[in-house]
């Protein structure tokens, strides 16, 4: 299978995250993200796993962790950022908050990978760049290994900017 076929995997993700300076993995859990949920749970990366009920909570929890001098990353599916976009308002777009997001496109199809998430028939993921464009969050799509790069880009622009960056996953992430 080549690595356009398949998804990212959760090791390279890791070292991704390494190498932004990641300290938390804040997180309501992702089928999208599953392997890397299991890597982290395991202690691959280092990172600080914070589990959280819901995604509101996960934002503002970050966001303490980024006031206390922590470098966390708030990880959730699209369902889960459309649910919390009032938390995304206030915190990282109104306080200026630094608020990495690493959403997972849940729902999206087989037959759209390679395409433009826009362009699937599933609104659950045709909306999320829109939405993000909407509110003036920078975002990253990472499809395949060769976009991991994107991880450094979004961690500076947040910082830099002082709001949300986000990376979007679009497949489900492989488990080597």
């Amino acid at each position: 299978m080549s690595e356009q076929q398949r998804g990212i995997p959760a090791s390279a993700m890791i070292e991704a995250f390494g190498r932004a300076g990641v300290s938390h993995f804040v997180t309501v859990p992702d089928f999208v993200q599953l392997a890397l949920h299991q890597a982290v749970e395991r202690g691959d990366g280092g990172m600080t796993l914070v589990r959280a009920c819901n995604e509101d909570q996960a934002v503002c929890t970050a966001a303490g962790l980024t006031i206390a001098g922590a470098k966390p990353l708030i990880v959730v599916q699209n369902q889960g950022f459309y649910a919390c976009i009032n938390s995304v308002r206030a915190v990282a777009l109104d306080a200026g908050i630094p608020s990495i997001f690493l959403i997972g496109q849940f729902g999206r199809e087989h037959d759209n990978y390679g395409q433009p998430t826009t362009a699937s028939r599933r609104r659950v993921v045709n909306l999320l760049e829109p939405v993000l464009g909407a509110l003036g969050v920078p975002h990253w799509p990472l499809e395949q290994e060769a976009d991991l790069d994107a991880v450094e880009a979004a961690v500076h622009s947040a910082r830099t900017r002082g709001g949300p960056a986000a990376l979007v996953i679009g497949r489900p992430l492989a488990w080597h």
